[in-house]
Formats: C-alpha cells, structure tokens, sequence
C-alpha cells in the first residue's frame, strides 16, 4: 500500500498559483491534444502508397505486423552520434528497442534522428553560439521524425545539455501520444573533481603547461557516457525521472551493462504498453502538467541541479500550455532544502551520488517532506511513490525492482531532510535596478553571498583573461561580461571566466560576476549573477554600467543593485557593441532568424510564440 503524504502548503500554493495563470493555454493545448488524437490515423486507414513508403524497409514479421496494423508502432527519435561520450551508447539501442517490440507484439522503427552537440568541445569557441538555439532546432527536428504521424508512441534517446528539453519541447507538439526518455547513463568515475579543478587553475595562472591540463582533462572525460559532473546534463536526468518520464532508478545506470540494457528494453515494453490501442492511454502532453513541473523545480533545487533550467523548464512548460516564472523558481526554493553536494557544489560526481541513494532516495525524503505531489502522473501511472524504488537484476537476468536507500549511503554527498545541507535551494533569483537574474548558491561559500565592489567591464570573456593575464584585474571587483543574451550572440556559456575570477578569489579579492550569458551547472565557487534579463542588446540595464560603478550582488536580500545616483543613472546612455564578428561562420550567418526571434532569458530564451 502506497504511503500517505500531505502536501506543504507552501508548494500547493504556488502550484495553485501556476495553475491559475495557465488556465487558458493549457485549455486550448489539451484541447489541441485531444484533436490530434481524434484524428490519429490508423495505419490501415493511410493511403497505400503512404502505407507502403511507412514499412518498404522493414524486416519481414515487422512489414507483417505494420500492414495488418493491429500492433502498436513505436517511433524511435535519436540523438546518436560517436563522437560524443554520452551519445555513443546510443548506437546500440535502436535493435534493443526493436526487439523489446517485438516481444511486445508491435514494431519500433527510428524515426529521425536531432542533432546532439557538446558544450565541452564548444566552450570559448564560436560554436558555442549556437548551443543554446539547438534545442529549438531538436525540438524542431523532433517534428519532423513524428510528422509522418503513424506511430502510437515515441521513445527518446537524448541525455545532454539542449537535447532533452529540445526533445520535451518536440514530444509535447505530439502530445497525445505516450513518451518515454532513455538515458545512456554517466561515465565511470575518474580524476577526481577536486584535482582537476586546482589544475585548471594552475593552467589559468601559468603554473603549469597544456600538456599536463590535457592530461587531467582526458583522465576526467575519458569514457563513453555522460561527463561525471553534476552539470545541464545530468540535471536532465534527474529532472526526466522526478518527472516520471523514465522508468524508476534509471537515470545514472551506467552505459553497456546489463542492468542498462535491461531498462532499455523495459522502456520500449512500457511505451507500448500506454498507447491508446489499450486500456492505459498515458498521453506525455496530458502527463506534464503544473505538478509535474513544481516536481521538477523542487528536484532541481533540493539537489542544485544546472542554472540552465531556468531557461528549460520554462520553455519546455510552455509548449504544454503552462506558464512558469522565475518567480515560481524562486519561490520553491525557499520550501526546498538542499540534499546533495556533487561537483561542482561539492568534489563527489554523479556515480558517487547514485551509490549513497540517488533519485529513489531524494524522491522519498521530498515525499516525505511533502514538498512533491505524490500523486502527479508518470509513464507507470498515478504516483510517485514507485520512484523512490531502485532497479536490479534478478538472479535470473529478469529486471525488477526494490525499495530504495532507506539512509543516505554517504552523508558528504546526500543527506535527508531533517539535516540538509542548507535549509533553502542552490538557486536564487536577483531582481533590481539591473533588471533580473538567477544565481547558483550551492557551491558558493555564504560568505560571499553578498558582494559589494566596483564593477570591471567586458564585451567578451577573451577580454576579461586578457585583463587578468595583464595583472590588470586587482582589488574587489564586479566582473560585468554584457553583450552575451540570446539577442545577442545566442547566449553562450562563458566557462572560460571561472578559473581566471577563481584565481582572484582565492588571492583574497571579493569577485562576482554579472552577464546576460550563461554558466551552466558548473557554475562554481564565485558568485555569479546571469541571464540578466533585459540583456544589453535589448535595452538592459546592463548596457548603462560603467567601469568603476559599485554593483551589489546580494543572494542573501534577492537583489541586484548599480549604487549610482538615480538621476545620473537615469540620464546615462546605454553603450553599444560591434557584434558582426559573432554573427557569421561556423554557420552562426544561419542563426539570424533565431536572434531576432528570441524571447527573453526569462520566458525560457525561446524562438517559439507563446514561450
């Protein structure tokens, strides 16, 4: 019998809140939703030469049983490629999932695969630019692998940075159907985080050379699988599985082994056994609703999880009709205690976290707490109680399913409720004379939760490390990286900022960094105040700082403030920037729709209406 828990108030509250200002959008989405599913098309139902195009490729008994059309299809999008770590186990997947249908009685078929790029091989460079666009360009791909309309359900295989969120955003424009999310799970452990982090700042400062920063790099990242960091990848895991879009335990599993290749076939087993063909339609557009999202948040926070979702979370709510505000974010946390330390807000990686308990664990303290909605919908159904389960294989090779970690296996890296690491979550929303912003706490000492010191300005990150291999960069300082929004230059990731203002800080200068950019979920040790919304390139106010103003980063009070008489301040001009340079090569010409279409950082940096 499933546990009984009480909701906090608090999060009723502001999920009420949330559902009241969605009312007419997420009506007119599940009533578009329900049109869809109306006019499905049976496969016997399609023209013949659309029947036959659909199944001229297939094997013998699939062929059989998509022209009788009496099992269920299942489409299969991919973001496979072998060039990158977390997406090389993908490759294998596709025959697991076709014989898992088999199995099933149904047919699974790839139906297209989304572009999969990496942040780490982008960081610095002007690919980079492009990274935050690809999730729409996913998202936009992923309609065109559903378009064909004649599958019953879909099955993801997506795990990095943009390319979940982009294949949310894709699965809710074919809502009425069932979705399931496939990880490849994380890498083995290597370097420790610790020592790769001292020697990225030695390399920062000169003290040693590439050769031996390649060296601890190639030990970090050095195996097929998701990069070990609690980072937007990761965080995706978490998120697909507190949302119920994965099968219970499933998000770090490692890659090629049996246990994961056992979830994998499970999953397509489940998908097919959710369509509207049964008696347990599971739609994903009716699934993720308000609760789950609130869900979402609360994970995101009680384990401080990548500031990139500010961004997603919003996005990918949109597309369901569900509009969430920063506000929303903010509000959470304050409920949500912080549960887990994994790098970059502690030295333990992902496979750490998942031996002292993972999701199962953190999923039964928030219960437990009330602080999720138990009874929200995931592909098993009502509940989120079968989440706090972990999977194993039974002596037979049969996967099943046991309670989870009733305590934390290692109170450095997970803890439960009653001793958190902190009593509220890793994010904070800044709002003042500076526009809005969100900052990651987690990882910051509270010492420098507030900041007060005069603000040092660039127009690119290269700027600021030639200021500082100048010697140049002395004193407090409010490092003021602008001209970075989606408008902009697409909103990159300015990773490259933080060994240079990490050298700063530990010489003893209080650092902070305000940008309309991005840092991601290794946002680390220095406080830093990004997506500053309006950005520069759009009127914010970010664009009226000049060297020598006194900033005010306060995570503690939520603010945000330039320290400049009114009057001066409001007669300042906005400076301007050349950015032609960031609009043309590595394909970045073909990105100009994209940054005259894009929304602000809070509405979710989306190039879609209504997000």
């Amino acid at each position: 019998m499933a546990a009984q828990h009480t909701l906090d108030a608090r999060v009723g509250e502001i999920t009420e809140r949330i559902a009241h200002r969605s009312h007419d959008g997420r009506r007119r989405y599940l009533d578009r939703i329900e049109a869809a599913a109306q006019r499905r098309p049976q496969r016997q139902a399609l023209g013949c030469a659309n029947q036959a195009h659909g199944f001229a490729a297939c094997g013998p008994s699939d062929k059989a049983m998509l022209r009788a059309g009496e099992g269920p299809s299942l489409g299969i999008v991919t973001a496979y490629n072998d060039m990158l770590s977390a997406h090389r186990p993908y490759e294998r997947y596709p025959e697991l999932l076709r014989e898992a249908a088999r199995e099933a009685g149904g047919a699974a078929l790839v139906a297209g695969g989304v572009p999969a790029m990496c942040d780490g091989i982008t960081q610095g460079e002007a690919g980079m630019e492009l990274s935050l666009f690809s999730r729409d360009v996913i998202a936009l791909s992923t309609a065109v692998a559903l378009s064909h309309q004649t599958f019953d359900a879909a099955v993801f295989l997506g795990i990095c940075d943009k390319i979940v969120p982009g294949l949310v955003i894709g699965a809710l424009s074919f809502g009425h159907l069932p979705a399931v999310f496939i990880p490849s799970g994380p890498m083995p452990s290597g370097l420790p985080n610790n020592e790769k982090s001292r020697i990225r700042q030695l390399y920062a400062e000169g003290k040693v050379g590439r050769d031996a920063l390649l060296e601890a790099e190639s030990q970090s990242y050095h195996g097929p699988g998701t990069c070990t960091f609690y980072g937007t990848a990761n965080t995706n895991q978490m998120l697909m599985e507190i949302m119920g879009l994965h099968l219970p335990g499933a998000s770090f599993v490692t890659p090629d082994t049996p246990l994961r290749d056992a979830l994998t076939k499970a999953a397509a087993q489940r998908a097919l056994a959710i369509t509207a063909l049964g008696n347990e339609h599971i739609p994903a557009g009716r699934m993720l609703d308000e609760k789950a999202f609130v869900n979402g948040i609360v994970g995101l926070h009680a384990t401080g999880g990548s500031t990139n979702h500010t961004l997603h979370l919003v996005a990918m709510a949109a597309a369901a009709g569900i509009a969430l505000s920063w506000d929303d974010f903010s509000a959470l946390a304050e409920v949500t205690p912080l549960l887990a330390r994994v790098y970059p807000n502690g030295s333990a990686d992902v496979n750490h976290f998942h031996a002292a308990g993972g999701v199962p664990f953190v999923v039964r303290e928030l219960l437990s707490a009330g602080l999720l909605h138990a009874d929200a919908e995931t592909i098993l159904g009502r509940g989120l109680e079968a989440y706090t389960r972990e999977p194993v294989l039974a002596d037979d090779g049969a996967l099943d399913w046991r309670d989870g970690a009733a305590e934390s296996g290692d109170d450095k890296v997970l803890r439960g409720v009653a001793a958190p690491f902190q009593s509220t979550g890793g994010l904070r929303v800044l709002d003042g004379s500076l526009g809005r912003a969100v900052i990651k706490t987690s990882a910051v000492a509270p010492e420098r939760h507030v900041i007060e010191a005069p603000a040092k300005v660039f127009h690119s990150q290269e700027e600021l490390q030639a200021a500082f291999k100048a010697g140049t960069l002395t004193g407090d300082l409010v490092a003021v990286v602008r001209f970075q929004g989606p408008k902009a230059n697409g909103m990159p990731e300015l990773h490259k900022l933080m060994p240079p203002l990490g050298v700063l800080q530990d010489r003893g200068q209080r650092v902070a960094l305000v940008t309309d950019g991005r840092l991601s979920g290794a946002s680390g040790k220095v406080p830093a105040a990004i997506h500053v919304t309006p950005e520069a390139l759009d009127g914010g106010a970010i664009a009226r700082i000049r060297d020598g103003d006194m900033i005010r980063v306060d995570a503690v009070a939520g603010r945000l403030e330039v320290l400049v008489p009114p009057g001066e301040w409001a007669a300042r001009p906005s400076a301007s920037a050349d950015l032609s340079a960031n609009h043309t090569g590595v394909g970045r010409e073909l990105f100009a729709p994209f940054r005259a279409a894009v929304g602000e950082a809070e509405n979710g940096a989306s190039i879609f209406a209504g997000a």
